[in-house]
């Protein structure tokens, strides 16, 4: 197991290192030249083409992009990815100061989706074409079809307007959370639910399964025991995939329920071409999707050690 975890951590520095390079790569498509919004802001008149050139100089913008870039690179490693353009603070404190709301929202909807998705697919699997089963196919149906910006403004009209049950702005208590955990968590559960249904079934006609069953084993224990845990890992991959999802998905939905994460923030950096805050932005999220399939891969072990054996075995794939 030590040796699965030291060759999957090993993965991380190259998948770094390219994410890097495309994030730099593609910011610097963009259009829009940085030097001047930065020599434009503060000032009531235009600047002029020497002004422009000099802040230029100081950003270093003149020279190479191979140059940019290992400069922007060893800033990065050093935790300094440069001065919003807008604000004129450090883009790495603007993002610290805001990600743990946004990564509080990302993993309540996961919760929430955890909490909806497995319990109905595991019943689904068991009493599979019972009227169970087929109320959980269409709840799934429903639940994909369902823009979340869409439901996360029905659930402020329903329980914030109409019943007045749950506050629908603002962080800082449990009960602001759950309505737009809600709305991020019911789409995750559509897309869990299913693959814990197909691969709960897909489980129980095992034979080790069967045998467990001929040994007189109760039901409960044969799934819960024997069969759910191997049924989970597929489960577990998407769930590490969704993990990135709800953190786009909840830029979003930060913006409709007021919540102090990095969704106002981003939207505003976009549309003031802020290109040094969606350069530490896109990293910043890369990473932790990085670290969260890592992470993923870690538990794949831990829940198969066939899986960690065969990875490390000579010749055999990670």
């Amino acid at each position: 197991m030590r040796r699965y975890i030291l060759s999957r951590l090993a993965t991380l520095l190259p998948v770094l290192l390219g994410l890097s390079l495309i994030t730099f790569g593609l910011i610097a498509l963009v259009p829009g030249d940085p030097a001047e919004v930065l020599a434009r802001r503060g000032r009531e008149v235009e600047p002029s083409p020497q002004q422009i050139e000099a802040v230029r100089r100081e950003l270093g913008l003149d020279q190479p992009v191979a140059i940019q870039y290992l400069r922007w690179l060893g800033g990065a490693v050093r935790g300094d990815l440069g001065d919003s353009l807008d604000t004129g603070q450090p883009v790495w404190d603007e993002i610290m100061a805001r990600l743990p709301a946004t990564l509080e929202l990302a993993l309540a909807g996961l919760t929430v989706g955890v909490l909806i998705a497995v319990p109905i697919g595991v019943l689904a699997a068991v009493w599979q074409g019972s009227w169970l089963d087929q109320i959980s196919r269409a709840l799934a149906l429903l639940g994909a079809a369902i823009p979340s910006f869409w439901l996360g403004a029905m659930l402020i009209l329903l329980f914030a307007v109409k019943l007045q049950w749950l506050p629908a702005m603002g962080r800082g208590s449990p009960q602001q959370i759950l309505l737009p955990a809600l709305a991020l968590g019911i789409g995750t559960s559509a897309a869990v639910m299913r693959l814990t249904r197909a691969s709960l079934l897909e489980t129980l006609s095992e034979d080790y399964v069967r045998t467990a069953r001929a040994k007189g084993l109760r039901e409960r224990t044969v799934v819960l025991i024997h069969a759910l845990k191997p049924a989970l890992l597929p489960v577990i991959t998407i769930l590490g995939l969704q993990l990135g999802n709800l953190l786009g998905g909840a830029l979003v939905i930060e913006t409709i329920f007021a919540w102090p994460g990095l969704g106002q923030f981003i939207i505003r950096s976009i549309l003031n071409r802020d290109i040094t805050v969606i350069q530490g932005f896109t990293l910043t999220m890369g990473l932790v999707f990085v670290v969260t399939n890592t992470l993923v891969d870690l538990v794949y072990g831990w829940l198969d050690p066939r899986i960690a054996a065969r990875a490390t075995a000579p010749g055999g794939k990670p």
